[in-house]
């Protein structure tokens, strides 16, 4: 799925979109860091978003890069927005799947009753 290397997905571990902060879910664990290359000394950094319309995008984007460019090895990173893929819920990570509990389509559950009854329990 994406090209993160180690180093910059503990980098990034401690940025957050400010709507799943208290939830201490990073951008990492969001699927939004779609890769990070780096040559020469340059970081390129490519993110998705939620939302074209996410109002925290530019301080997401400035964590990310001075988060990137702060790393041994990197004199100067890039940040992107991509926009040829959408972000989509298959993009988290396990634990963030679990702490935010999307909901399936309702025309995938067929008996909402037994649904809601396996969820609580």
């Amino acid at each position: 799925m994406s090209q993160i290397p180690p180093w910059a997905s503990e980098a990034l571990a401690e940025v957050f979109d400010p709507c799943c902060k208290e939830k201490g879910i990073s951008v990492v664990e969001m699927g939004l860091v779609r890769s990070v290359e780096v040559t020469d000394g340059r970081a390129r950094v490519e993110l998705l978003l939620t939302s074209g319309w996410c109002p925290f995008a530019a301080r997401v984007l400035t964590e990310v890069r001075e988060k990137i460019a702060a790393q041994p090895g990197v004199e100067d990173a890039e940040v992107e927005v991509v926009w040829d893929e959408a972000w989509t819920v298959d993009r988290l990570s396990p634990r963030a799947a679990r702490i935010l509990r999307f909901l399936p389509p309702p025309s995938t559950v067929r008996d909402r009753e037994a649904y809601i009854l396996e969820e609580l329990s």
